[in-house]
């Protein structure tokens, strides 16, 4: 670690030797820097922090061609070893390290670099899709091979080799030595498991074993870190026959936790340490490891509070069913490269069921199908058996989208990233306030038609998505954090429908509305779920402060289901004649019975289409209606017309002017 080699800096000095220091890595606690020419993109104050070494010696390149006269873009054509280096040790794929790598690539593709071309057709890389991924999990891990479990001479040879007979050879090698780095790394993560088993729950861990081979362990501590959301040092001991060696450590951190800083903490405890606030190395006297994890533990407990050790998923976009696509999957590209720093887009769908699964990849990855919104996607989540959560319960997933070529066909893929049974924050009903005979007491003074339509008032944006899901509308508008009234035929059916998938929003019907028109004042935006089935209900739609947006979002589901209610809340020539029949079997009906006899069988009457029956009935003189006493009473029982009704002919209008409405609602959203 250069740039903390303070003291190998003045020895070579002192031994005569000229110095350059170029390094990344963070400095010294204390601030002393080595006594010689320094090359660090931080310390030096370049605009670009993040540099990986490979970088700062691509940078200083260019400025030593330009010293000797010749031209700094002459560096460039190492820009393919650039981008590898710069993806390997995951720096942040921001600033320039953005373009170094987007430029890197394209050099990649095109590579004339034998063992480089050897290497991607060892992994099966078409080189005209090289991405930060693919050097990332197919690239990096073989080249790194060498040096993590040998030397790095092969790694260096392959890159150097102007043979390409020998690259092929050494791209092979190279494969070989991966697959033995594997079977360490899975080695080394069942002992460190076990370790994590037996120490219980800890803001941080330090886990050592003998054995452990030094140029795997980091590798095992990022994956112990992600997996626990804790910082993680994992130690490698020497064996008991080998007396005054050290042990090597490597450590990864999560959010939140400057690892360099922890390794402060136990400096007194430790040989030598360095890296950063993410990843960092040491080597220790074995004797010394248990007061420095005690030093680590400690720091992390002081340091880490209960929200820094909650794992969290972020979410990028709330998206619907429907946009995800090859149109959408394209757009994302643009975002790329992708990695450290500018992480793969997470797309959150939010209620939806994940089902079929079926093995791939000898057991270790899934397939399965992604219901959002009634539009099936292909899924698969890779690097396990199984699926987080019941097949076909609603949940909220988020996912990263890619064109996956299989066979020379291109189609949208939807990856898992994580899943949870859905949580949906409570809904609001804003117009079941109220108690069943209330509503019903209500309607009987009810006036026979809508209030007419005003023109005078302000008018909200309106923006129409019908024939989309609306679920996804509605999601994202309350991921916004913005408030949200959604509009439907009947609530109380609607919230028995969307509870559990759905939440986090106020909910109303269009005739609550109707009676209050200032429930809708205090909303950002109001949507409309189920269409209206009046030319009134429509019109107040577009009414309300002009920051405010209705968004049209039916489809033929909701237009069924409104034209459904409409026909029950209205069309009342049979539901008549089973109430009267029942009031008649019961004698009438006292304040203890009425709402029971009133709700009719599975509670499927509403308090407003009940005070409707019972206007109506006592227009024709069938029965008196005492609201004081809450009762009931028979009165004449001798046939009649139910045209007689004035409130009768009124309702039968409004069932048939409904109809039309609705029939024209169909139209407009086809």
């Amino acid at each position: 670690c250069a740039i903390t080699a303070v003291a190998e800096v003045a020895a070579a000095r002192h031994a005569g030797l000229d110095v350059v220091v170029t390094d990344h890595h963070t400095p010294r606690g204390d601030g002393v820097l080595p006594d010689a020419p320094i090359v660090h993109p931080s310390v030096c104050g370049y605009p670009c922090p993040q540099l990986c070494a490979a970088g700062v010696a691509h940078k200083l390149a260019g400025a030593l061609h330009a010293g000797a006269g010749g031209q700094e873009t002459t560096a460039d054509e190492d820009l393919d070893l650039v981008a590898l280096a710069t993806v390997a040790d995951v720096v942040g794929l921001v600033d320039e390290n953005r373009r170094l790598v987007r430029e890197g690539l394209k050099a990649l593709a095109t590579t004339s670099r034998p063992g480089l071309r050897a290497l991607m057709q060892v992994t099966r890389l078409d080189p005209s899709a090289v991405t930060a991924g693919a050097v990332a999990f197919r690239l990096a891990p073989r080249i790194n091979a060498a040096g993590r479990l040998y030397r790095a001479d092969a790694a260096l040879e392959l890159l150097l080799t102007t043979d390409p007979e020998r690259a092929t050879a050494v791209a092979h090698e190279l494969d070989a030595m991966n697959v033995e780095r594997r079977h360490t790394e899975t080695r080394i993560v069942f002992e460190a498991e076990a370790q994590v088993a037996r120490l219980g729950e800890q803001p941080a861990y330090v886990l050592a074993g003998e054995g452990w081979h030094p140029g795997v362990i980091g590798i095992v501590a990022s994956r112990i870190a992600e997996r626990h959301h804790r910082p993680v040092v994992m130690i490698g001991l020497p064996a008991a026959g080998a007396p005054g060696a050290a042990g090597t450590g490597s450590g990864r951190s999560i959010p939140g936790f400057d690892l360099l800083a922890g390794l402060r903490a136990g400096a007194e405890h430790l040989v030598t340490y360095g890296g950063h606030a993410a990843a960092a190395g040491l080597t220790i006297d074995p004797g010394r490891l248990e007061e420095f994890r005690q030093a680590f533990v400690a720091h992390a407990q002081a340091t880490l509070g209960a929200e820094e050790l909650t794992p969290t998923e972020r979410v990028d976009a709330v998206v619907c069913g429907d946009e995800i696509g090859s149109e959408l999957a394209e757009e994302l590209e643009l975002l790329a490269p992708f990695g450290a720093g500018n992480p793969e887009v997470s797309l959150l769908l939010r209620g939806a069921t994940l089902h079929d699964a079926r093995p791939m990849g000898e057991g270790r990855h899934l397939r399965f199908t992604v219901t959002a919104g009634g539009v099936r996607s292909r899924a698969v989540c890779f690097g396990s058996d199984r699926l987080a959560t019941a097949e076909s319960e609603p949940a909220d997933a988020t996912f990263r989208l890619e064109l996956n070529e299989f066979r020379g066909v291109v189609e949208p893929r939807l990856v898992l990233r994580c899943a949870q049974p859905c949580r949906p924050e409570p809904i609001e009903c804003l117009d079941l306030d109220e108690s069943y005979l209330t509503s019903v007491w209500r309607e009987l003074d009810a006036a026979l038609e809508p209030e007419p339509m005003r023109h005078d008032l302000p008018r909200r944006c309106v923006i129409d998505r019908r024939g989309r899901p609306p679920a996804g509308a509605i999601s994202r508008l309350v991921a916004s954090g913005e408030r949200v009234l959604v509009l439907c035929a009947d609530s109380e059916r609607r919230r028995a429908h969307l509870d559990g998938s759905l939440g986090g929003f106020a909910l109303c019907s269009h005739n609550g509305l109707a009676r209050a028109p200032h429930y809708a004042e205090s909303y950002d935006h109001v949507v409309v779920l189920d269409p209206p089935a009046h030319p009134a209900d429509d019109a107040r739609l577009a009414q309300g402060r002009t920051t405010q947006c209705t968004h049209l979002a039916w489809g033929e589901p909701e237009l069924r289901f409104a034209e459904l209610v409409h026909e029950h809340e209205y069309g009342l020539r049979a539901s008549l004649a089973t109430l009267y029949r029942a009031l008649r079997a019961a004698g009438g009906a006292d304040a203890h019975s009425l709402e029971g006899l009133l709700r009719g069988p599975a509670a499927a009457r509403s308090g407003a289409q009940a005070g409707r029956m019972l206007r109506v009935l006592a227009e024709l003189g069938l029965i008196a209606v005492d609201r004081d006493q809450g009762r009931v009473a028979l009165l004449s029982g001798a046939r009649t017309e139910l045209e007689r009704s004035p409130s009768f002919v009124a309702y039968e209008r409004r069932l048939k002017d409904g109809r039309r409405f609705l029939r024209s609602a169909t139209a407009q959203a086809a």
